[in-house]
């Protein structure tokens, strides 16, 4: 549609003409002053159309106009689908419509922005915000414009009668005190915001309606995660949410609109594996549980990569780190590549990849990442040594160089954290260990990098339970041959969080060198175990595990 195109009776979405005239009704009852922007008060897809200056051949999706139509209609909207089809730009459009024709026709409203996590408001919906709001078209408005610090500020907008403002989620209670004659509440990745949040937003709806002055509102938008939670319940229509809007948009649909590459789902394809948990969530836009068989819950690892991400700056600041995983590639003949995984505490703090490369290659990189260490003992490689691995643990023994070396394939007398179960070999429990860390209910805070391939890894393994009570992992040949890839990524971040918990619990891990025998000194175990104790505690947050000196 051109831009500058005004909607009128026989040009909306199906469903839409018929609340026109209700819509009219709501909008006289409520005595509005006279405002150029009054024929927008219910129309939020012509305000973006002729409100906004939309560089030449851009403009919204049939998909986005579809929902902004639906909002002033039906009240609250949920909108799902895959990756890249522009939710947060929909969202701040929404606010952007809804604070200004509120504010001038001397509407008392307010704005409560709210998502699963304070990070998601502060680098990624409220940017947006500022982005869409520099595209208004003030001459048009007829007002004049912004001014930052004042009217626009970093994550609110102060106007004559209402704000638009940031809340935490995970603070029901303060959800619960916005009050004003219009309401407009906006949920941000809405899959992980807790129901407790959503109920205490209901109370907002008790007094809106056609019937009376007050008017509420609510735009809940996300990619779709597991079967579970409020945002799914919405979506999926179960008893008690019928009040709701629902609209999915198709990976088709966001393709068709230019906002997704084919290219990029082949690619994801490829990367994930078309039957995984997180192609179905984040390419195909469906809910999608987790493989009851899968070792990893794919929600787990999306928590542990907020934390990451909510601490970025600080894993950044600190280039330190104490322990470094190797996943061997397999050389000239194998296309698999090798992998480092750098910790610090509980945090993965990065992940290096490496082209094809001998055995001198590895242990050169190897020896890299420690002599940038400020303390010779701080940190020690936990290096797979089955075959190619085998060559650069020997070589790092004939130099002296102290390494942990990671035979997946041995027996190991552990167990679960139930103590009911054993495992097949070390490669189950290695994989069953990361589990129990990431378990939100075990209080570990593992941190991970965003890195799709370490999402994809650690959810892909699949587990069983043999005869004789002993859990056993599928093994990498068995994971290559599902999903056509090598678990590599998964693999090094795995044994080197096997390393931390050897590290911490009843034994050290045993460190050998050819020529001293050498292992840990206590010194070292000593610092480590009272750093690791404080952050356990809770002494520690995860960003101090960066920002300072132990």
């Amino acid at each position: 549609m051109p831009k500058g195109r005004s909607f009128t009776t026989g040009t909306l979405p199906r469903g839409i003409e018929a609340a026109i005239p209700l819509a009219a009704a709501i909008l006289l009852k409520r005595k509005l002053r006279p405002s150029v922007l009054a024929p927008y008060y219910n129309d939020p897809v012509a305000f973006v159309h002729d409100i906004i200056r939309w560089p030449e051949g851009e403009g919204l999706t049939p998909y986005q106009e579809d929902i902004l139509a639906h909002l002033p209609v039906h009240g609250r909207v949920a909108a799902y689908g895959p990756h890249g089809l522009g939710k947060t730009t929909l969202e701040s459009l929404a606010l952007l419509w809804f604070s200004i024709t509120r504010d001038e026709a001397g509407t008392d409203w307010k704005n409560p922005t709210l998502a699963s996590v304070w990070r998601q408001l502060e680098k990624f919906l409220w940017p947006e915000v500022h982005k869409w709001a520099k595209r208004l078209d003030w001459n048009r408005l007829g007002v004049d414009p912004w001014v930052e610090q004042r009217d626009l500020l970093a994550m609110s907008i102060k106007l004559a009668h209402g704000e638009s403002f940031a809340l935490a989620s995970d603070q029901p209670s303060s959800l619960e005190g916005a009050h004003a004659d219009s309401l407009f509440y906006t949920f941000d990745e809405s899959k992980a915001i807790p129901a407790e949040s959503w109920d205490a937003v209901e109370g907002a709806f008790s007094g809106a309606g056609s019937d009376v002055k007050a008017e509420a509102f609510a735009l809940a938008c996300s990619t779709p995660g597991e079967e579970q939670g409020r945002f799914y319940e919405i979506c999926t229509r179960k008893p008690g949410f019928e009040d709701w809007y629902v609209r999915r948009v198709t990976i088709d649909e966001a393709i068709s609109a230019g906002r997704v590459s084919r290219q990029w789902v082949e690619a994801r394809r490829l990367q994930w594996g078309e039957t995984s948990v997180v192609f179905k969530n984040r390419v195909l836009g469906e809910f999608a549980s987790s493989d009851s068989t899968g070792v990893i819950p794919l929600a787990w690892v999306e928590r542990a990569v907020d934390l990451w991400n909510q601490n970025a700056a600080a894993i950044s600041a600190n280039p330190r780190i104490q322990g470094l995983g190797v996943d061997v590639g397999g050389g000239k003949s194998d296309g698999d590549m090798t992998i480092f995984a750098l910790r610090r505490g509980n945090v993965i703090t990065e992940i290096r990849r490496f082209g094809r490369g001998d055995t001198m290659e590895t242990v050169g990189r190897i020896q890299g990442v420690l002599n940038g260490q400020p303390l010779a003992d701080d940190c020690y490689p936990v290096v797979d040594s089955i075959g190619v691995g085998a060559g650069v643990v020997a070589r790092l023994r004939e130099m002296d160089v102290p390494v942990v070396p990671f035979n997946a394939a041995e027996g190991t007398d552990r167990r679960d954290a139930s103590g009911e179960l054993g495992f097949a070999n070390k490669r189950a429990w290695a994989w069953w260990n990361l589990r129990e860390m990431l378990d939100p209910t075990n209080d570990h805070n593992v941190a991970l990098p965003p890195d799709d391939l370490l999402i994809g890894d650690l959810t892909a393994p699949r587990w069983r339970v043999l005869s004789g009570g002993r859990i056993l992992i599928e093994s990498k040949d068995e994971v290559r041959k599902r999903i056509g890839r090598s678990t590599d990524t998964g693999d090094a971040v795995v044994m080197v969080m096997a390393e931390l918990t050897m590290m911490n619990g009843e034994a050290d891990p045993i460190v050998h060198n050819a020529a001293t025998g050498y292992g840990r000194d206590e010194m070292t175990r000593e610092y480590h175990r009272e750093v690791m104790e404080d952050y356990s505690r809770g002494e520690t947050a995860v960003g101090d595990l960066f920002s300072k000196e132990f």
